[in-house]
Parts: structure tokens; C-alpha cells; sequence
């Protein structure tokens, strides 16, 4: 039996992937599943970069604005809706279309993981988050070395959120783990979109300065304004978390080498230079 062909467009931050996904779904009718771990908050609009009605071009677009803020979409939730979008569109005779930065929400499709269901300990959140990163990791590493070797071979040793919700499930669980592969039903096709460091650096600082022209310091006095904790509103990243211009373009030039960390994992990615033109004629 054939498998169906679903395209993924990845890579760094401010490589234009929406863009190119676009381009893609007009010429393939096609219909795009957002892969972006903050998109998928309504109102975090301006500071995660969101895709206008403009530059859909009239191409739907999935899994954007569907959860409240002020509580967490798990990669579960994610991986079950977008699972669900993926049947949906094939079965209008359409091509399903990833697009997104978010490698852990890429993975969990693409590679059909599935994840422990271990719902938030929040006496014991409380407890370790008045504790610094150094100290979390030295206790995940007594709990589940497997677990924080995996971190630490991703760069996250920093990520306090991480190493929490991984010191949650292995109290809970005894260890992690390991993420259950499946044969996935379908054919993936990956295409990475990269830039050199010169390059990126100045679209990174083009891209930051629209977002302060757009309103980016007004976007978060709504969102504050809401009842949202300054701690939910940190967990979201950079753009709210350090509202200088200076302090945006340093956190996204870090994250974008944190995405190239996790992404040059997968041998499966065929890697695109953004800077010259992609051919779409195959």
C-alpha cells in the first residue's frame, strides 16, 4: 500500500519557512499544520512571529491560535490534533503541509513518538523551581542519567522547564521512558531551511525591529493585563520575557542555534540554503 506524502518545512527562526510553505501548498493545493510551540497560544501574536491573513494567501492554515494562554498545551495534545488535521485534509483529497521551528513537535510526528502521560506536580514545581539550573540537572542526573544525558546532547541544560517536567516524570514514573517509536503510516518528506550566521544575524535584527515597530511592548501589556503570572508569561520565551531590542536579537540568535542542535539529528532533513532561490518546479 502507498503511503501518503506529507511535506515538513523546517529550520531556524527567520529563514522564511512560512513563506516557502505557502509558495508549496499553492502549487501542490495543499493545506498547512502550524509546528510552533507558542502559535498555538491565542494572542501571542507580534512576539512569535504569526503568519497574517495576507501572507496565507488564502491557504488554510492549522493548529494557530487554539489554546488559552494561561494554561500548557502539551506535545501530547499537539501530536494528537495535528495527527487528526494530517487524516483531515488527505481525506479531502488535499496535501498536509508541517511548517514550524519547533523540533520536538516535528519529532513527534514525523517519527511517531509516543509520550508518557504524567500530568503537573505542582507542590514539587513549586519546590525545585526556586532552585537554579546547575542544581536541577545534578538532581535529574541521580534520578535518570539516560534522561539528562539526552539534555545535555541537546543544549538544554539551562532550560529549567525542561529538566523540571523531566525531574517530575522520572519521581512519578521511577525513570523516563524511553519515547516509543512507531513505523510512521506516512511518507515524509523533509525539506530544512538554513542561513549563514552573517546572514541570519541581520534578517534576526530586521525581523525584531518590525516587531517593535508592530506594537511588540503594547501586545504585552495586553496579554499582562489579562492576569497572566510574569512566570507563565517568561515560559513563552524571548520576545516577552526581554522586551529590549538588544535583548530580543541575542535570546533568538541563542535559540536559533539551540534548533540547529536538535535538527542536525535527523539525517532524514534535506537542507535548502534560504539565501538562493528553492526550485519548486519538482
Amino acid at each position: 500500500m502507498t503511503k501518503h506524502k506529507v511535506i515538513v518545512i523546517l529550520g531556524t527562526t527567520a529563514t522564511g519557512k512560512s513563506d516557502l510553505a505557502v509558495k508549496i501548498a499553492r502549487k501542490v493545493k495543499g493545506e498547512i499544520i502550524s509546528a510552533d510551540s507558542r502559535q498555538v497560544y491565542k494572542s501571542l501574536n507580534i512576539g512569535t512571529g504569526k503568519i497574517t491573513l495576507k501572507e496565507m494567501k488564502s491557504i488554510p492554515h492549522h493548529l494557530i491560535d487554539i489554546a488559552d494562554p494561561k494554561h500548557k498545551f502539551t506535545v501530547t495534545e499537539y501530536k494528537k490534533l495535528a495527527e487528526e488535521k494530517i487524516k483531515e485534509i488527505i481525506s479531502r483529497g488535499k496535501t498536509p503541509i508541517i511548517c514550524g521551528g519547533t523540533g520536538f513537535y516535528i519529532d513527534a510526528i514525523t517519527k511517531g513518538i509516543i509520550f508518557p502521560e504524567v500530568k503537573p506536580n505542582l507542590k514539587l514545581r513549586k519546590i525545585l523551581e526556586k532552585k537554579k539550573a546547575k542544581e536541577l540537572f545534578i538532581i535529574l542526573v541521580k534520578l535518570d542519567k539516560r534522561r539528562a544525558k539526552d539534555i545535555k546532547d541537546k543544549n538544554e541544560i539551562n532550560n529549567k522547564i525542561r529538566i523540571i517536567r523531566a525531574i517530575e516524570i522520572a519521581k512519578t514514573l521511577g525513570k523516563i521512558p524511553m519515547a516509543e517509536e512507531l513505523p510512521p503510516p506516512y511518507k515524509f518528506i523533509k525539506i530544512g531551511l538554513y542561513l549563514p550566521q552573517d546572514v541570519l544575524k541581520k534578517k534576526i535584527e530586521k525581523r525584531v525591529k518590525k516587531m517593535f515597530r508592530d506594537g511588540l511592548l503594547n501586545e504585552i501589556k495586553k496579554i499582562k493585563k489579562t492576569g497572566i503570572s510574569k512566570k507563565r508569561l517568561s515560559e513563552f520565551g524571548f520576545e516577552y520575557d526581554y522586551p529590549t531590542y538588544e535583548k530580543v536579537v541575542k535570546e533568538t540568535i541563542k535559540y536559533s542555534k539551540r534548533q540547529v542542535t536538535w535538527f542536525k539529528r535527523d539525517k532524514e532533513i534535506n537542507w535548502f540554503n534560504a539565501s538562493k532561490k528553492i526550485n519548486l518546479k519538482n
